[in-house]
């Protein structure tokens, strides 16, 4: 059986060694192929998401609130703050459809970008790249803009690396006046070598975003958005959590560690705090380990934790957040100096198979929606990467291999 297993691995190790599958060109291809076909799709179904989006520059220039129901206009509500209009106008000034693809590539390229512009290495990125596609399609039928904050976080890690704290603090902002989450680039902090500098500069950046939705507005209604955008993430938190798996309203929100504990045990009564200060207790332990900062496979897998944090202990987290935590997870496994063992290789296979293609048409329809989906399982196995990778980190020497000649 053993035998077997190693003739099987051989021949798609084999397979993958094809220049096709190492070029950076297929990558580019085939992730604008995706944006294509998804804007094709969507052409003849639902555009929801990108509706709210655009929403948000037609109703900031209209001075309507961004947080309201329009149900003439679309379904849901619109969470992101008032920045959001000046970053999506570009793509709300084209026709539907054409601003609806042209969107999709930006969040695609945005993403590449901050990949190829990273000092990973080369097996390191093509690794993400591959491992992310298929997550990175599941955002893009949704449009989301979850995508641009993987890019954000990865950019803001590289931008610290190469002390240019300065735009590392712009895409820290960039993401916090969107939609919060790009305040974790400030896990990052320990790692700068010019701090005063970062913290002035996430000052003067949060300065200029905060005021430059004026200029197509007015200061007295941004400020009022500010105040009502705070309202309604407080809300959507108690919706989401306030509910028994069983009677969820929505299945496919709190799609985290937190929910999946919520729904698994029933139980509605207790604060999701007693599972959020372990969290992060659990978090920032690996920055007692001071002697390993100089090691950048350690910073490196710190990043790791930093996506699947924000995703495993986040009430917002839905499918298409999870293209943070699957950056996050493909770091984990190929940042690390020593070789990965045949149990890691097959947590990532479950991984992909319950986290990535189970909501897909090309897992059984019984087994999701009537495991999964109901007890947001989607979040066990990255849970699982996350608990290792901790533990890898509390005790593990990230000190770079040497091989002797």
């Amino acid at each position: 059986m053993n035998n077997y297993i190693t003739l099987c691995r051989n021949k798609i190790a084999q397979f993958l060694e094809k220049p096709f599958f190492h070029d950076y060109r297929t990558i580019l291809v085939m992730w604008v192929l995706m944006c294509l076909i998804v804007a094709i799709t969507k052409s003849y179904n639902s555009d929801g998401n990108y509706r709210i989006f655009i929403g948000v520059w037609y109703h900031t220039i209209e001075q309507l609130s961004l947080f309201d129901h329009y149900p003439l206009e679309y379904d849901d509500m619109n969470h992101y703050g008032p920045f959001f209009a000046l970053v999506i106008a570009p793509f709300a000034w084209m026709t539907r459809y054409a601003g609806m693809f042209f969107w999709m590539l930006f969040l695609s390229m945005f993403l590449y970008v901050s990949v190829r512009k990273s000092d990973f290495t080369k097996y390191q990125q093509l690794f993400l790249f591959w491992f992310c596609s298929h997550e990175l399609l599941n955002a893009l039928f949704l449009q989301q803009y979850n995508v641009a904050i993987t890019a954000g976080v990865l950019l803001t890690f590289t931008m610290i690396e190469r002390k240019q704290d300065f735009w590392a603090a712009f895409f820290i902002m960039l993401g916090t006046m969107i939609k919060l989450y790009g305040i974790v680039g400030l896990a990052f902090f320990f790692f700068s070598k010019k701090k005063v500098t970062l913290i002035l500069s996430c000052l003067f950046w949060g300065c200029v975003m905060f005021v430059a939705p004026m200029a197509v507005s007015s200061p007295e209604y941004i400020i009022q958005q500010y105040y009502e955008w705070y309202v309604a993430l407080v809300e959507k938190n108690a919706d989401n959590i306030n509910v028994l798996a069983g009677n969820m309203a929505d299945l496919s929100t709190n799609i985290s560690l937190l929910g999946m504990v919520r729904r698994t045990t029933q139980i509605v009564t207790y604060s999701d705090l007693w599972l959020i200060i372990p969290g992060i207790i659990a978090f920032l332990i690996p920055y007692l380990r001071i002697s390993q900062y100089k090691h950048v496979a350690f910073r490196q897998t710190l990043l790791a934790s930093v996506l699947i944090f924000t995703v495993l202990f986040s009430t917002g987290s839905e499918n298409s957040t999870y293209i943070i935590a699957f950056a996050g997870v493909a770091l984990w496994y190929c940042c690390a100096p020593w070789q990965r063992s045949k149990w890691d290789i097959a947590l990532m296979v479950v991984v992909f198979v319950i986290s990535s293609l189970s909501p897909g048409d090309l897992f059984p329809k019984a087994i999701y929606r009537g495991l999964i989906q109901p007890y947001a399982l989607k979040a066990l196995p990255v849970t699982i990467v996350w608990f290792k990778l901790c533990y890898e980190m509390y005790t593990r020497d990230y000190k770079p291999i040497t091989v002797n000649q």
